[in-house]
Formats: structure tokens, sequence, C-alpha cells
């Protein structure tokens, strides 16, 4: 199948013009646009791509969207703040799309945004037979989640692969941990201004616990294993960095970060290839990487999701059902 020729002309105040070079009447169209580092101009050639599809009397219009734009944008964070993924199904809702196919979005509520069917395709599968394939150890492995709100994400993995599972718990609020007083023989913790009952304050001993530091709590033993740190979308490398130093200092004997959308925004990159606590970073071909910016790592390994696409495409035309996509790798 070949695609169908389109003509962008940008003009000099960055507005675009978009014509669709063949006839699309009564036709079953996919519009394939994902996010990249030019999110909003991607954005706007898919809202216009959408509108001239349905101005031209297409049949079905299914924009396929492996990386959905501002999907973490899918709550309110301040009071005077918007809820910008749901402004974003708004407009295309209204742009005239009838289907959408997309991938592992950042919060499964956000197909309740859309008033028309969404599709989130699993990059799960595709994660676990690279892991079965590619880590000859795999199964001595731990799944780590970085923070509580990946925790159903990183179940899910473990529960496939059959391997345990750690948490890193934040402290946002301050990177020491309460007082721990050791009475007895026994560890417990306890607040700054109460003790536990003893006969003597001689037998009091408060100490700064080992597992807890720069505000991250491991919960989990990883001693002598490798781990897996799994997330959505691979961003800004600070959290992720710390979390594999922290491993790496709890005995884990390497350390691979795994996420579907590489973003990987400014020197990303480059700073997971000088963490020596980092052993590989793997991600989907989702999000578009630069060449330029793939030779700056040795770490970095992408794997490509376009099968799992290419096989959606293919039943949601023939009106098969996708579940298969869900469970096996392609």
């Amino acid at each position: 199948m070949t695609l169908a020729p389109v003509h962008v002309k940008t003009h000099a105040n960055h507005e675009k013009t978009i014509e669709l070079g063949v006839s699309v009447r009564n036709q079953d169209v996919f519009i394939i646009q994902s996010g990249s580092d030019n999110i909003n101009d991607d954005l706007m050639e898919l809202l216009i791509l959408v509108n001239s599809a349905r101005s031209s009397s297409a049949r079905r219009i299914t924009a396929v969207i492996p990386f959905l734009p501002y999907s973490k944008q899918s709550k309110k964070k301040k009071s005077r703040g918007a809820i910008t993924a749901k402004l974003i199904a708004n407009m295309l809702t209204v742009a005239g799309v009838d289907h959408i196919i997309t991938m592992d979005l950042h919060s499964d509520q956000m197909q309740g945004f859309f008033s028309k069917p969404v599709d989130n395709l699993l990059s799960e599968p595709l994660l676990c037979k690279y892991i079965r394939e590619h880590v000859r150890d795999y199964r001595d492995a731990v799944v780590v989640s970085k923070n509580a709100g990946g925790v159903s994400r990183v179940t899910s993995l473990s529960d496939r692969l059959k391997l345990d599972f750690a948490l890193i718990h934040q402290d946002n609020t301050s990177a020491v941990p309460p007082p721990v007083a050791a009475t007895n023989g026994f560890v417990k913790p306890c607040m700054a201004t109460r003790l536990p009952p003893t006969d003597s304050l001689a037998e009091i001993e408060v100490i700064a616990p080992e597992w807890h530091e720069d505000g991250l709590q491991l919960v989990g033993d990883v001693h002598g294993r490798p781990c897996f740190v799994v997330d959505d979308v691979l961003d800004k490398p600070a959290t992720f960095i710390a979390v594999a130093q922290l491993l790496v200092r709890r005995g884990a004997t390497r350390v691979m970060v795994l996420a579907t959308h590489g973003i990987l925004s400014s020197d990303a990159l480059a700073q997971m290839e000088q963490c020596d606590a980092i052993h590989d970073v793997i991600v989907t071909n989702t999000y578009p990487i630069a060449p330029e910016k793939r030779q700056m790592s040795s770490k970095l390994r992408v794997m490509d999701a376009s099968a799992v696409f290419a096989e959606a495409i293919r039943r949601t035309h023939n009106g098969e059902s996708i579940s298969y996509l869900f469970h096996t790798p392609l």
C-alpha cells in the first residue's frame, strides 16, 4: 500500500495550507501523525488534514497518533491551569475525526475525553518480546516503578514476565526521612516529638536509614539482580538517573530504562549516556528520534512499533477485533 500524496505549504507567517492529492470520497481514510519536536505544527497539520478529508466526503476518518500530544496534561495541576488533553480531544472531534488509534496513553481515563472510539494499543507485548530475546538473565530481574503513579503499568509487565517488582517512593517535601528509633533490637519509625516507651533513654538510638536517599525510598529487594525501570514517557532524565543510582547502591547488577515514548528533550540522552548506573535505554519509535541524536548514545535501543499499528489499521479497516494486539507481540 502506498501513501496518498499530500501537499503542504508553509506561508511566511507560519500558517499552513494542506491539500489532499487524491480523491477520498466515500473512502476509509487513515491519517498517521505523531508528536515530534515540532509538536504544535504537527498537531495543526493533523487537524487540517482531518478537516480536509471530512470536507472531501470521506466515509470514515481514523487518526493514527502513536504519541498523543499533550497527553501528560490530563488533569488540572494548578487552580488556574487547563486540562489541555481534553482540549486536544475536543479539537480532533470538531475537526471531524471518527476514530483514534494511539499507544500507551499517559492516563487510561483520557479515553473518556473523546466522544469518538479510542483504541489505546499497548507496548507491553513488544517490551516483553525484547526482554525475552535480549536479556539472558531476565528471569532474575526486578521490574521497578519510579513513582507511585506507574505501579499498575509495572505490575502488569511483571505479571506477564512472572517477575518481582519494586517501587520507588518519592518524598518531595524533604530529602531527610523521619527519625527512626532502635529499641531493644527492634527498629521502629517514630515522630520527632514522640519516642516509644522505654525504661531508659540510654536504650534509644536515633539513626538515619540507609534505604532513604535524596528523597527516594526503595520498596523491594534488588540486591544482586538486574532491574528494569519502566515508564510510558522518557523525557527529562533527572529522576531516571537518580533512581538508577539508588538501585545500584542497593546492589542491582545493572539498570535498564524502558519507555514507550522516547521524547528525550534537550541533552537528556547525553546525560543518560554519562550516567554509569544506566546500562541501556530502550524506547519504541512512536516518537521520532533524529539520526544525529541516536548517534550520541551507545546505550540507546529503539524498538519498531510499526507492525503493531499496521495490524491495527488492517483490522480496523476490515472490521476485525484488535484484542489480539493486547496480548501478542508483532
